[in-house]
């Protein structure tokens, strides 16, 4: 760890531990969706919006402290980097939830309920590895994991369009389901933004 004569603003480590916490919440309504009745899913789609509202809300009091801290715990660039992917990830995993529902989607194609077990680990994990920027220590499985999760979600994500153009959807279904299976891949790319970037911050402050 280097070494340092200033003190650094800690609020950072709070504010992005309760944005992770946030963004397991929102792969929870992701997994909720899975098992639930068409009827019920424009509720879930409301949660789904609060979270990430609340995300929204987590971001911009990151960004708020950011211009207002003279001494920042690390590179500044690197904070809003952070701050941002992990905004991303909510933001993908709404659009998921309301692009189902808008499309009114009867059934989900077997392999998005892989995509979304697969986010929803990920998001423990980023939500377990964020406290520990405070120490920078026993991060390096959490970034390894991660990344092999999102090479799962390409795998899974590709099996799902061979399946969609297997010519057993009509060509609107198809344009619809594809839409929401990118948008959930996006969010395993996130996710992996937010691991490298954290592996970037570990390896400038060791």
């Amino acid at each position: 760890m280097r070494f340092r004569l200033t003190p650094r603003e800690t609020s950072f480590y709070d504010m992005f531990a309760a944005s992770a916490d946030n963004i397991v919440t929102g792969s929870k309504l992701l997994m909720e969706l899975l098992g639930a009745e068409v009827s019920a899913r424009a509720e879930i789609a409301e949660r789904m919006r609060a979270a990430e509202h609340a995300g929204d809300d987590a971001t911009h009091a990151i960004f708020h402290q950011l211009n207002s801290s003279f001494i920042t715990p690390f590179d500044r660039e690197d904070i809003y980097r952070l701050a941002s992917s992990l905004d991303d990830i909510m933001d993908f995993m709404e659009e998921a939830v309301d692009l189902v529902v808008l499309y009114q989607i009867e059934q989900l194609p077997k392999g998005v309920e892989q995509q979304i077990e697969v986010l929803s680990r990920a998001a423990e994990l980023t939500a377990e590895a964020m406290p520990h920027l405070r120490t920078m220590e026993n991060l390096t499985e959490y970034w390894i994991e991660v990344n092999r999760l999102e090479n799962q979600a390409d795998q899974i994500h590709r099996r799902l369009l061979a399946h969609l153009f297997n010519g057993k959807y009509d060509a609107i279904e198809v344009l619809k389901l594809k839409q929401i299976v990118d948008v959930l891949e996006e969010a395993a790319d996130a996710f992996e933004h937010v691991a490298n970037t954290v592996e970037t911050i570990a390896v400038k402050e060791s």
